[in-house]
Protein backbone atom coordinates (compact mmCIF):
# COMPACT_ATOMS: atom_id res chain seq x y z
CA UNK A 1 0.00 0.00 0.00
CA UNK A 2 1.37 3.49 -1.04
CA UNK A 3 0.96 5.35 2.34
CA UNK A 4 0.75 8.28 0.27
CA UNK A 5 3.30 10.64 2.91
CA UNK A 6 6.77 10.74 0.50
CA UNK A 7 7.77 13.84 0.83
CA UNK A 8 5.63 14.77 4.37
CA UNK A 9 7.71 16.25 7.56
CA UNK A 10 6.89 14.72 10.83
CA UNK A 11 7.94 15.68 14.36
CA UNK A 12 8.75 12.51 15.73
CA UNK A 13 9.41 12.44 19.97
CA UNK A 14 11.62 10.29 22.07
CA UNK A 15 13.32 9.20 18.92
CA UNK A 16 15.80 7.53 19.94
CA UNK A 17 15.02 4.65 21.12
CA UNK A 18 11.98 2.09 21.05
CA UNK A 19 8.44 3.47 19.33
CA UNK A 20 10.03 6.50 18.61
CA UNK A 21 13.01 4.91 16.70
CA UNK A 22 11.12 2.48 14.95
CA UNK A 23 8.34 5.19 13.64
CA UNK A 24 10.98 7.30 12.55
CA UNK A 25 12.37 4.71 10.46
CA UNK A 26 9.12 3.54 9.27
CA UNK A 27 8.17 7.12 8.24
CA UNK A 28 11.89 7.34 6.18
CA UNK A 29 11.09 4.13 4.31
CA UNK A 30 8.02 5.36 3.02
CA UNK A 31 9.48 8.42 2.16
CA UNK A 32 8.79 11.14 4.66
CA UNK A 33 10.71 13.62 6.21
CA UNK A 34 11.43 13.44 10.16
CA UNK A 35 12.18 15.94 12.59
CA UNK A 36 13.32 13.39 15.53
CA UNK A 37 13.86 14.67 19.16
CA UNK A 38 15.37 13.18 22.10
CA UNK A 39 17.71 14.04 25.15
CA UNK A 40 20.46 12.54 23.82
CA UNK A 41 21.49 14.03 20.96
CA UNK A 42 24.40 11.75 20.34
CA UNK A 43 22.59 8.74 20.26
CA UNK A 44 19.96 10.51 18.22
CA UNK A 45 22.25 11.16 15.32
CA UNK A 46 24.27 7.81 15.57
CA UNK A 47 20.84 6.17 14.97
CA UNK A 48 19.94 8.08 11.79
CA UNK A 49 23.46 8.84 10.24
CA UNK A 50 22.43 7.19 7.43
CA UNK A 51 19.27 9.38 6.90
CA UNK A 52 21.25 12.96 6.70
CA UNK A 53 18.96 13.90 3.89
CA UNK A 54 16.12 12.49 5.61
CA UNK A 55 16.18 13.37 9.45
CA UNK A 56 16.68 16.70 11.17
CA UNK A 57 17.58 15.92 14.91
CA UNK A 58 17.11 17.59 18.08
CA UNK A 59 18.57 17.14 21.40
CA UNK A 60 16.52 18.52 24.56
CA UNK A 61 14.28 17.16 26.70
CA UNK A 62 10.27 17.83 26.10
CA UNK A 63 9.54 19.21 29.68
CA UNK A 64 11.98 22.54 28.77
CA UNK A 65 10.87 25.47 27.12
CA UNK A 66 13.75 25.72 24.77
CA UNK A 67 13.17 22.62 23.42
CA UNK A 68 9.41 22.76 22.46
CA UNK A 69 10.65 26.37 21.09
CA UNK A 70 13.32 24.36 18.91
CA UNK A 71 10.26 22.19 17.56
CA UNK A 72 7.87 25.19 17.44
CA UNK A 73 10.25 27.23 15.18
CA UNK A 74 10.43 24.34 12.70
CA UNK A 75 7.06 24.67 12.06
CA UNK A 76 6.71 27.85 11.22
CA UNK A 77 9.44 27.89 8.17
CA UNK A 78 8.03 23.97 7.24
CA UNK A 79 4.56 22.92 7.01
CA UNK A 80 4.55 19.58 9.49
CA UNK A 81 1.74 17.04 9.05
CA UNK A 82 1.68 15.31 12.00
CA UNK A 83 3.74 14.84 15.23
CA UNK A 84 4.28 11.24 17.57
CA UNK A 85 3.40 12.72 21.62
CA UNK A 86 6.20 9.80 22.60
CA UNK A 87 8.37 9.82 26.11
CA UNK A 88 9.32 7.15 29.02
CA UNK A 89 7.08 6.38 31.77
CA UNK A 90 7.62 7.35 35.37
CA UNK A 91 9.06 5.36 38.23
CA UNK A 92 6.30 2.47 39.16
CA UNK A 93 4.75 2.61 43.02
CA UNK A 94 1.65 1.84 44.25
CA UNK A 95 -0.62 4.68 45.36
CA UNK A 96 1.06 5.03 48.69
CA UNK A 97 4.17 4.58 47.94
CA UNK A 98 4.24 8.00 45.74
CA UNK A 99 4.64 11.42 47.43
CA UNK A 100 3.54 14.78 46.08
CA UNK A 101 6.99 15.32 44.21
CA UNK A 102 6.13 12.34 42.63
CA UNK A 103 3.06 13.07 41.39
CA UNK A 104 4.62 17.03 40.06
CA UNK A 105 7.71 14.94 38.22
CA UNK A 106 5.19 12.43 36.74
CA UNK A 107 2.79 15.75 35.78
CA UNK A 108 5.87 16.93 33.94
CA UNK A 109 7.00 13.97 32.29
CA UNK A 110 3.94 12.26 31.05
CA UNK A 111 1.28 14.84 30.51
CA UNK A 112 2.02 18.93 30.67
CA UNK A 113 4.72 18.61 27.60
CA UNK A 114 2.24 17.04 25.43
CA UNK A 115 -0.65 19.35 25.86
CA UNK A 116 1.81 22.27 25.56
CA UNK A 117 3.27 21.04 22.51
CA UNK A 118 -0.37 20.48 20.92
CA UNK A 119 -1.51 23.80 22.27
CA UNK A 120 1.06 25.37 20.59
CA UNK A 121 1.43 23.26 16.95
CA UNK A 122 -2.44 22.57 16.12
CA UNK A 123 -3.41 25.98 15.81
CA UNK A 124 -0.76 25.56 12.26
CA UNK A 125 -2.54 22.27 11.11
CA UNK A 126 -5.81 24.29 11.59
CA UNK A 127 -4.68 26.99 9.37
CA UNK A 128 -3.21 24.45 6.84
CA UNK A 129 -6.23 22.51 7.01
CA UNK A 130 -4.75 19.10 7.27
CA UNK A 131 -2.89 17.39 10.49
CA UNK A 132 -2.03 14.28 12.22
CA UNK A 133 -1.98 14.30 15.81
CA UNK A 134 -0.62 10.31 17.43
CA UNK A 135 0.01 9.96 21.43
CA UNK A 136 1.61 7.30 22.31
CA UNK A 137 0.61 5.88 25.72
CA UNK A 138 -0.23 2.50 27.84
CA UNK A 139 -2.77 -0.59 27.85
CA UNK A 140 -3.14 1.14 31.00
CA UNK A 141 -5.07 3.78 29.81
CA UNK A 142 -8.03 0.70 29.12
CA UNK A 143 -6.94 -1.31 32.08
CA UNK A 144 -4.74 0.17 34.96
CA UNK A 145 -1.91 -1.90 35.73
CA UNK A 146 -0.64 -2.62 39.35
CA UNK A 147 2.09 -0.55 40.92
CA UNK A 148 1.80 2.24 37.80
CA UNK A 149 0.02 4.47 39.74
CA UNK A 150 1.68 8.02 38.14
CA UNK A 151 1.30 6.57 34.88
CA UNK A 152 -1.98 5.21 35.28
CA UNK A 153 -3.67 8.96 36.25
CA UNK A 154 -1.32 10.73 33.93
CA UNK A 155 -1.62 8.71 30.52
CA UNK A 156 -5.79 8.41 30.97
CA UNK A 157 -5.56 12.37 31.38
CA UNK A 158 -3.75 12.64 28.28
CA UNK A 159 -5.97 10.13 26.53
CA UNK A 160 -9.54 12.13 27.80
CA UNK A 161 -7.16 15.86 26.41
CA UNK A 162 -7.15 13.40 22.87
CA UNK A 163 -10.21 12.78 22.79
CA UNK A 164 -11.15 16.45 23.48
CA UNK A 165 -8.87 17.67 21.22
CA UNK A 166 -10.33 15.35 18.39
CA UNK A 167 -14.00 16.83 18.22
CA UNK A 168 -12.65 20.43 18.56
CA UNK A 169 -10.86 20.06 14.91
CA UNK A 170 -12.25 17.03 13.13
CA UNK A 171 -13.95 19.32 10.77
CA UNK A 172 -10.72 21.08 10.16
CA UNK A 173 -8.64 17.88 8.25
CA UNK A 174 -6.93 17.51 11.84
CA UNK A 175 -6.93 14.04 13.34
CA UNK A 176 -5.83 13.22 16.98
CA UNK A 177 -5.81 9.32 18.24
CA UNK A 178 -3.82 7.71 20.86
CA UNK A 179 -2.11 4.25 21.01
CA UNK A 180 -2.51 1.67 23.56
CA UNK A 181 0.83 -0.12 23.66
CA UNK A 182 0.58 -3.62 25.31
CA UNK A 183 4.61 -5.72 26.49
CA UNK A 184 7.09 -4.97 23.19
CA UNK A 185 9.91 -5.76 22.74
CA UNK A 186 12.05 -2.39 23.31
CA UNK A 187 14.57 -1.23 26.05
CA UNK A 188 11.52 0.02 28.43
CA UNK A 189 10.06 -3.72 28.61
CA UNK A 190 13.73 -5.02 29.08
CA UNK A 191 14.08 -2.38 32.13
CA UNK A 192 10.81 -4.38 33.63
CA UNK A 193 11.73 -7.63 32.84
CA UNK A 194 15.51 -7.51 35.06
CA UNK A 195 13.41 -5.82 37.78
CA UNK A 196 10.94 -8.86 37.66
CA UNK A 197 13.83 -11.28 37.31
CA UNK A 198 15.43 -9.53 40.25
CA UNK A 199 12.76 -9.55 42.46
CA UNK A 200 11.67 -13.60 41.95
CA UNK A 201 14.93 -14.35 42.23
CA UNK A 202 14.79 -16.15 38.50
CA UNK A 203 16.37 -15.73 34.98
CA UNK A 204 15.99 -13.07 32.72
CA UNK A 205 14.24 -15.74 30.36
CA UNK A 206 12.24 -17.10 32.70
CA UNK A 207 10.83 -13.62 33.84
CA UNK A 208 9.97 -12.26 30.52
CA UNK A 209 8.43 -16.37 29.66
CA UNK A 210 5.99 -15.59 32.66
CA UNK A 211 5.21 -12.42 30.91
CA UNK A 212 4.59 -13.71 27.61
CA UNK A 213 2.33 -16.34 28.98
CA UNK A 214 -0.20 -13.76 30.35
CA UNK A 215 -0.16 -12.48 26.91
CA UNK A 216 -2.95 -14.31 24.65
CA UNK A 217 -0.86 -14.41 21.66
CA UNK A 218 2.40 -15.98 23.12
CA UNK A 219 4.29 -13.56 22.83
CA UNK A 220 5.64 -9.96 22.91
CA UNK A 221 4.99 -7.30 20.30
CA UNK A 222 7.80 -6.38 17.73
CA UNK A 223 7.99 -2.18 17.89
CA UNK A 224 8.50 -2.57 14.31
CA UNK A 225 4.52 -4.06 14.22
CA UNK A 226 3.39 -0.74 16.36
CA UNK A 227 5.84 2.01 13.85
CA UNK A 228 3.43 0.15 10.80
CA UNK A 229 0.37 1.16 12.48
CA UNK A 230 1.06 4.14 13.90
CA UNK A 231 2.17 5.07 10.33
CA UNK A 232 -0.81 3.86 8.96
CA UNK A 233 -2.29 6.37 11.20
CA UNK A 234 -0.32 9.08 10.40
CA UNK A 235 -1.05 8.98 6.71
CA UNK A 236 -3.76 10.82 4.50
CA UNK A 237 -5.15 7.20 4.60
CA UNK A 238 -6.75 7.60 8.07
CA UNK A 239 -8.69 10.76 7.48
CA UNK A 240 -12.00 9.26 9.01
CA UNK A 241 -10.27 7.97 12.45
CA UNK A 242 -10.11 10.29 14.78
CA UNK A 243 -10.85 10.69 18.83
CA UNK A 244 -9.69 7.04 19.31
CA UNK A 245 -8.00 5.18 21.81
CA UNK A 246 -6.35 1.67 19.54
CA UNK A 247 -4.88 -1.09 21.63
CA UNK A 248 -1.86 -3.01 20.10
CA UNK A 249 -1.59 -5.35 22.99
CA UNK A 250 -1.78 -8.99 21.55
CA UNK A 251 -5.31 -9.47 23.17
CA UNK A 252 -3.86 -8.48 26.60
CA UNK A 253 -6.73 -6.14 27.60
CA UNK A 254 -9.94 -8.40 28.74
CA UNK A 255 -12.74 -5.65 28.12
CA UNK A 256 -15.20 -5.35 25.46
CA UNK A 257 -13.28 -2.25 23.75
CA UNK A 258 -10.03 -3.48 24.51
Amino acid sequence: MDLKITGQRFIVCGASSGFGESITRQLVREGANVVAVARRGDLLKDKFSSFKKSVECIEGSLIYRETLDKVESIAKKNEIHGIVFNAGGPPTGTPLQTNMDDWDAAWQLVMRWKINMALRLTPYFVENGYGRLLFIESQSVKQPLPALTLSNAFRAGVTGFAKTLAHEVASKGVTVNVLAPGSHETPAIERVIKNNSSMKDISFDEAKAEMEKNIPVGRMGKAEEFASLATWLLSPHSGYVTGQTISHDGGSVSGLFG
